[in-house]
């Protein structure tokens, strides 16, 4: 792996009239996003007029109404006093970033990244006199900040509890939080619907957290660029201190009681992310978490190849129209990779139980660089190979923690594509370092990664393009032992978890049924919704890496099929044209010169206009997917039409409960 320097990158510093304003007399300063519709306010509070130094404070507002009132910053340190509650503002730098950026695999490419910057150089006004600086970039998209505390003997060693950062929202908000029983979590749950103060102080959010302030804007809470620290969460304020106060909440070392990172100056934290727009799904289209990370450090990433994947282990043991015993096994893998070949998948994934000597629950101490009995890894490499197929291989982190060394060069010699790595559960200073070893380490023997057991994405993804998707989501293995995958789920995560990033959600399954009708089974399981709903699922939820979930049997003579191959796993635009959260959503996207239109819909029927503005000049070919009339009885009929449109067009999209339509449309020849 070579190192690559950013390329395209604009710096301007100096006086951004339009982007920051210094008022000396009231300490404080501001940065308005390019467009100047969100403009961000910081500065000093003061116990009364004679004080030199104060709490450090930020406020939004956006298109001129406030979407955050004045809210703390700061940090709470072990064994020391906290920083941010004896400060003055110093000196203000204000600079700008422009620059547009390729990458393998994105809701967009290229990618620009705009944004105003401003880096406020802070002093504490009384001993220790520490120094602190803010860095705020304002994006027309959002607001993000980080603290950046400066190398300086009197705070070389830094210890950090939690962050004082707050976001007081401006009224009582509807919220879409992800709550979590703790720290360690798969981030594998339903959201919820709620408003902010009916949220319980004790209730532990997870991020992204989606809120609506009617008539002003739709928020989303996250982070980015998260490296040497610790995950954050966020939490109600009890109602004495104020309704609308949610403080963070750093993950805890499982190491160091009462801390949360360790570390020496100069040290940075992640970014502190407010999304912000007119509408949920112009939070969608959103790129400013990839844009807050550093670019790519993968000089030659021609490597990582995004596709589909056929997968072993969702339909489970299904030994309907086979010859042999399927289960963790030779010939059962070269059912699969068959079945990938035939369908011009790209890749198959073979799932826990492959590797030798497990001893450990999900096979945690295992033998990762050797194959078990049953499992003829050369033969399997060769007639992969000779299909045109790639292998990827499932691992538990501890057994990628204690054989990484041994396992990725071996692995890039048999010709292995990537690694599944499962069962993180953690987002504490540790375990973020253990992803970001693997992503070094992967890039080095040209393996992607997939990170299941994962938390939420934070745009590692443009610095190694080679960790191309995640999990940290309640995705369709639960319909093998619950019933929490229902539809309104389905349009949930498209509004809450995937404003993070990619997420690998394991769409496709084909035994379609009603909700009345649905039965949790480990073998050959069922889906709630549609046909259409679940081929739809390929469009409206990003995966570069994408399972086609079911058994290949499955989809054997099914007229939805050919479809569901065509739909790219990469896009070069996202567009959102219908949204109601929970109820709907329409996302088109291109790729090449085709477009890519899917949309879903929740417990309710729904009838939207699907206008085509997007397109381009000329005519094109629509094919499109839809439920059947009589889908609400019989959940796996389809009918499929196409027809010339144009840009001046509208289309249709009829969907009884739990239903969808997909659409493809390409230039007429």
């Amino acid at each position: 792996m070579r190192l690559c320097k950013n390329k395209g990158l604009l710096i301007v510093v100096g006086c951004l009239c339009l982007s920051s304003f210094v008022n000396a007399q009231t300490n404080s300063v501001r940065l308005s996003s390019p467009d100047n519709l969100i403009q961000v306010k910081f500065s000093i509070q003061t116990a009364t007029t004679d004080s030199k130094g104060g709490q450090l404070v930020y406020e939004i507002t956006y298109n001129g109404k406030q979407v955050l009132d004045k809210s703390d910053l700061g940090l709470y340190l072990q064994d020391q006093p906290d920083i941010g509650a004896n400060l003055r503002i110093e000196n203000s730098r204000p600079s700008k970033i422009d620059e547009t950026y390729t990458v393998p695999a994105g809701k967009a490419n290229p990618v620009h990244n705009d944004c105003n910057v401003l880096a406020i150089d802070l002093a504490e006004a009384q001993h220790p006199f520490r120094k602190l600086t803010v860095e705020a970039r304002a994006y027309n998209d959002g607001i993000a900040f980080r603290y950046l505390i400066p190398d300086e003997p009197r705070t070389k060693d830094i210890r950090i509890v939690n962050e004082k950062t707050q976001f007081v929202i401006a009224e009582d908000a509807t919220m879409y939080p992800l709550i979590l029983s703790g720290y360690q979590s798969s981030w594998e749950d339903n959201y919820r619907t709620l408003s902010l103060t009916g949220l319980h102080s004790e209730s532990l959010v997870g991020l992204p957290l989606l809120m609506q302030l009617p008539g002003k804007a739709w928020l989303a809470i996250t982070e980015a660029h998260l490296e040497g620290y610790a995950g954050m969460y966020l939490q109600h304020s009890p109602p004495q201190n104020s309704s609308r106060v949610l403080e963070a909440r750093l993950s805890p070392r499982v190491d160091i009681p009462g801390v949360s990172v360790t570390g020496q100056t100069p040290m940075q934290t992640p970014w502190r992310v407010v999304m912000i727009a007119d509408s949920p799904g112009r939070l969608i289209e959103s790129n400013i978490v990839e844009n807050l990370n550093p670019p790519s450090v993968i000089a030659d990433t021609s490597w990582i190849k995004p596709g589909k994947a056929a997968w072993d282990w969702w339909s489970g043991p299904y030994d309907e129209h086979v010859d042999f015993k399927v289960g963790k096994n030779t010939a059962t893998a070269k059912h699969y990779i068959d079945f990938a070949s035939q369908s011009g998948f790209e890749y198959f994934l073979l799932d826990g139980g492959w590797a030798a000597h497990g001893t450990g629950p999900n096979d945690s101490g295992a033998d990762i660089t050797q194959a078990q009995p049953n499992i003829d890894m050369p033969e399997l490499l060769r007639y992969a190979k000779s299909k045109n197929v790639k292998i990827w291989l499932w691992a538990h982190w501890t057994d990628v923690n204690r054989q990484m060394d041994e396992a990725f060069p071996l692995y890039e010699k048999w010709g292995i594509a990537g690694v599944k790595i499962d069962f993180m559960n953690r987002d504490d200073q540790w375990m973020v370092d253990f992803y970001h070893r693997v992503a070094v380490n992967a890039a080095a023997h040209h393996l992607m990664i997939d990170f299941h057991g994962a938390y939420k994405p934070d745009g590692l993804r443009r610095t190694y393009p080679n960790v191309v998707t995640r999990e940290g989501v309640l995705g369709l293995e639960y319909n093998k032992w619950s019933t929490r995958v229902t539809p309104e789920h389905n349009v949930m995560l498209a509004f809450t978890r995937m404003l993070a990033g990619p997420m690998d959600f394991t769409p496709g399954g084909f035994t379609n049924v009603n909700r009345d009708k649905f039965i949790p089974r480990n073998v050959h399981p069922m889906v709630m919704g549609t046909r259409a709903h679940q081929t739809a699922l390929f469009i409206v939820f990003q995966s570069p890496f994408e399972m086609v979930s079911d058994f290949p049997e499955a989809y054997a003579g099914q007229k939805e099929f050919p479809f569901l191959k065509s739909v790219p796993t990469v896009w070069d635009e996202t567009r959102v044209i219908n949204a109601k959260v929970g109820d709907y959503i329409t996302i088109a996207r291109r790729h090449g010169k085709d477009w890519y239109v899917g949309t879903i819909a929740g417990s309710h029927a729904a009838q939207l206009d699907i206008p085509l503005e997007f397109l381009g000049s000329g005519e094109y070919m629509a094919e499109t997917l839809s439920d059947a009339p009589d889908a609400d009885i019989s959940p796996t009929h389809t009918v499929i039409e196409q027809k010339k449109v144009n840009r001046s067009e509208r289309l249709k999209a009829i969907m009884v409960p739990g239903g969808g339509q997909a659409i493809r449309i390409s230039p007429a020849q």
